[in-house]
């Protein structure tokens, strides 16, 4: 079974850097997508960033420049790197694993993945 476990979360100022991780463990992701999502009471629950088995890369319009996803070289823990975070970034970040190829840009839709972590709450204040 598939375990993700993320850790890093924090407070940060405006315009300062964080950098949160996700541990897998219990499974290879070398054929999953891979995300970061997180979640507010303002907008509820959102698709932050993307990194499929090909590495490709996707991003939401609002995190675009600022934001970062990246795996290591095992493919074992996903990053998030966070550059000039914003007020309006603040949430619970949970990264994500689906069992198997995303379609037609619906890599941003909770629906698609099969593995949840925990979460992590970052907090930016400005």
């Amino acid at each position: 079974q598939v375990q993700l476990v993320e850790s890093g979360g924090g407070s940060v100022q405006a315009g300062g850097s964080l950098n949160i991780s996700c541990e897998a463990s219990g499974g290879s992701f070398s054929t999953n997508c891979m995300a970061w999502f997180r979640q507010s009471p303002e907008k509820g629950r959102e698709g932050v960033a993307l990194l499929d088995s090909n590495g490709v890369i996707s991003y939401r319009d609002s995190v675009k420049g600022r934001f970062s996803i990246s795996r290591d070289v095992a493919w074992k823990t996903l990053y998030l790197q966070m550059n000039s975070p914003k007020p309006e970034d603040t949430a619970m970040y949970s990264c994500a694993g689906s069992s198997g190829p995303i379609y037609g840009g619906r890599w941003y839709l909770a629906d698609e993945y099969d593995y949840w972590g925990q979460g992590t709450q970052v907090t930016v204040s400005s």
